[in-house]
């Protein structure tokens, strides 16, 4: 009888704090118009729709006219509206657009695109790559001064978006550039006259920038096509230079570039392009520092209350956990261990649990990364991921071990995985922001990591989706969009469920963790 007493008594009492929570701390702005989803057609990868910002961006295809966007589908939060222009008729995304949504009050979203068109032009012979100027619509192509240059021979031209027609034709045809030629672009109806310029020159190779990381270092250069290429490089103040074997060395027709590796770091040195008895420039470089990342080995810890907090007390705060958001319903999923692989210290240990009574509750991924946890919004989290860091590590190393579990939570998106084996995840990216990313999990404002953003200097991860009972070590190598793009934040995160931020995985998943490193070589 007092069972019977109890249990409907647990479950009021839940029931009111979790409400308690919701009616005190509801920041105003959860109550904007928000784009639940937004697709366009032909769109190549998933709109990106940034909630704090109230911007949504598209990626478009080549093929697909930017002038004449169709919405293909999308969901509003509930209770809003689209006020004035509706989402029905085409839209010019050439430049950003604005839309109102209403709810209590209006909101400015603006939609933008990101549409990347490959034109190229190549003459045999030439020198370098051509400078394609898309807003001055001009073509500029090197060629050596002792050619004629009354008869180039056009290897390859593409200027437009594939389908566009170019008149006249110059591809695979001999071509008198004693003057500018100009050519007419037609693409989706729309004609654009482009002027073409090949000017002789009589330099030979040319070094065109060099960018430093720590044990690593990118030498681009151009030469004439087909000619014998190459990188130097000495440290500053030797007078021997040491050539690039060529397997570190890329051509691309009349690009090339080296990956120089295995330098030291905080050194500078001079490098420079060279084709048979030509050189190039020299350009100074100077290599970056080797950094770790606080309390990677995960041995400082304290217990804050329920909150198990990874640093030690009084001490900086590197690291995080979700551990704020957990003990609202349970206890702490992020806790230290003995267990390690080494047989002393502590690691991390992180439990994908269900917090909550009865039914009255969510699934908890265990989640451990690089920032803090900023406040718990109802049930939901707001974190702050990442860390001033502006050097370029190559990837990141550890150790681990993972229980899996069957997956027997599921938000409506994932249920068709439910009773497959749950999957922990380890990822490390590199930001150029001026802030650190918020991520926020309330389906209602939501805004996650998106790896493909165009702020994203370098991603990797890391995944299992079985068990591995012993620790063994991992190692995820970044891959770089940009050489030449310093990050400004670094972002490290763990999780014992793939999908935890979308309250889906699968009780008793677990993941240990132990000794990060940076790694800057390949």
């Amino acid at each position: 009888m007092l069972k019977k007493i109890i249990y409907p008594l647990l479950l009021t009492v839940l029931t009111v704090a979790v409400s308690s929570c919701l009616n005190n701390d509801i920041p105003y702005p959860r109550l904007q118009a928000n784009f639940m989803t937004i697709v366009a057609e032909g769109e190549s990868q998933p709109a990106v729709i940034d909630s704090i910002n109230r911007t949504v961006v598209f990626t478009l295809p080549e093929e697909v006219n930017i002038a004449e966007v169709k919405i293909a589908s999308y969901t509003l939060a509930a209770g809003c509206e689209v006020v004035g222009d509706t989402l029905d008729n085409p839209f010019d995304l050439s430049t950003p657009k604005t839309v109102t949504l209403h709810k209590y009050q209006d909101y400015q979203w603006t939609l933008s695109a990101k549409q990347t068109i490959e034109r190229y032009f190549r003459v045999d012979g030439q020198i370098g790559a051509s400078t394609i100027d898309i807003p001055g619509r001009r073509v500029i192509a090197y060629y050596p001064e002792t050619s004629d240059i009354s008869k180039v021979y056009v290897e390859s031209c593409k200027l437009g978006p594939t389908g566009s027609t170019m008149t006249p034709s110059l591809e695979g045809k001999y071509v008198d550039f004693t003057l500018p030629v100009e050519v007419i672009i037609d693409a989706y109806g729309q004609a654009q006259k482009w002027t073409i310029y090949v000017e002789p020159t009589e330099v030979k190779v040319m070094t065109v920038s060099a960018d430093a990381w720590t044990n690593v270092a990118w030498v681009y250069g151009q030469c004439e096509v087909g000619a014998d290429c190459g990188v130097q490089y000495r440290i500053e103040g030797d007078t021997q230079w040491t050539d690039a074997p060529k397997d570190w060395l890329t051509v691309n027709g009349g690009e090339f570039h080296a990956r120089l590796i295995h330098l030291s770091p905080s050194t500078t040195y001079e490098v420079r392009t060279v084709s048979g008895e030509y050189v190039g420039a020299i350009l100074s470089i100077t290599t970056g520092t080797v950094l770790q990342l606080p309390n990677s080995d995960f041995e400082s810890w304290w217990l804050d209350g329920k909150v198990w907090c990874p640093w030690a007390q009084g001490g900086e705060q590197y690291w995080d956990t979700g551990n704020k958001g957990a003990t609202t319903l349970g206890d702490s999923n992020v806790q230290p261990t003995d267990d390690t692989p080494t047989g002393s210290g502590r690691a991390a240990i992180l439990k994908t649990e269900f917090k909550g009574v009865g039914p009255i509750g969510k699934i908890a991924a265990g989640s451990i990364f690089a920032g803090r946890y900023v406040k718990t919004d109802g049930t939901n989290g707001i974190l702050s991921f990442g860390r001033q860091f502006t050097e370029c590590p190559t990837g990141m190393r550890g150790y681990y071990k993972y229980t899996t579990a069957p997956i027997n939570y599921a938000e409506p998106e994932f249920k068709s995985i439910i009773g497959q084996p749950d999957t922990c995840i380890v990822w490390v990216a590199l930001l150029d922001a001026p802030q650190p990313f918020e991520i926020r999990t309330n389906p209602k404002n939501r805004q996650l990591f998106n790896p493909d953003a165009e702020n994203v200097v370098a991603y990797g991860k890391m995944e299992m989706g079985q068990d591995v009972k012993n620790w063994i070590p991992f190692e995820i190598k970044l891959d770089y969009k940009y050489t030449n793009r310093k990050p400004r934040y670094i972002l490290v995160t763990a999780s014992s469920s793939k999908y935890g931020d979308y309250f889906t995985g699968g009780t008793g998943a677990v993941l240990w963790l132990d000794d990060y490193q940076l790694i800057y070589d390949y």
